[in-house]
């Protein structure tokens, strides 16, 4: 039986201890595919400003250098980056609890570097929520006083009851966003559920506003 000896100085270190993109692409990869991961850090944060943030006073009311619904965004926006960044510290302690960061010892990756990769994961996941919010947020603000002139050019003669049932509109949504929301976490589909709920839910808003274009375009123009 014939030993190989390997001379130590012949292996290739990689640079920066193992840091590169490619071990930072796969790290941000495999938490996106944690469904707990993408519910609580981007889909949690921008519903929470949609319930608590988007009433209509709120964007009248003053709240520091601003109104109540920049108030909620910004908290919301920070709570999101907050438990990205508290989801991504915690998952270094649950591999080494199960044995990973042993295993990670034999290959020629840092501590510093593996380190150095959670860290960036984390903080492009609180980017990420921190967008999210921001973009909700602003899509709210442009949508919103479209809606309202649709509103009082489809109803000249009652501006005021097309404004009212706008509101009990809002008010029936959010009831029943969060009763159906509820029903399919009930049912066993699972916590991703929710999200396809608002998904198809925005899917028949838009195909209801685009009805609307079309039967307004075959009305005939009053002499």
């Amino acid at each position: 039986m014939s030993t190989v000896a390997i001379d130590e100085r012949a292996r290739s270190v990689p640079a920066l201890g193992g840091f590169n993109s490619t071990l930072l692409r796969l790290e941000l990869r495999r938490l996106l595919r944690n469904r707990r991961t993408v519910i609580f850090t981007l889909i949690m944060p921008p519903v929470f400003f949609l319930i608590f943030g988007t009433q209509q006073s709120y964007r009248t009311q003053s709240a520091g250098h601003g109104n109540v619904t920049a108030y909620v965004a910004v908290s919301m926006a920070v709570y999101g980056a907050m438990l990205a960044c508290t989801g991504g510290g915690a998952t270094v302690s649950v591999e080494r609890a199960q044995g990973w960061s042993r295993q990670l010892r034999l290959t020629p990756l840092s501590s510093v570097a593996y380190i150095a990769v959670k860290t960036l994961v984390a903080m492009v996941m609180g980017l990420a929520s921190v967008v999210m919010v921001f973009v909700v947020g602003a899509s709210g603000s442009m949508l919103i006083p479209a809606l309202q002139t649709r509103l009082l050019d489809a109803s000249p003669d009652a501006p005021s009851l097309a404004s009212s049932l706008n509101h009990a509109a809002l008010n029936v949504a959010n009831a029943l966003g969060a009763f159906l929301g509820g029903l399919v976490i009930a049912l066993g589909w699972g916590f991703v559920a929710p999200a396809l709920v608002g998904a198809v839910l925005a899917v028949l808003g838009f195909g209801v506003a685009l009805l609307s274009g079309l039967l307004e375009r075959k009305r005939p123009l009053a002499a």
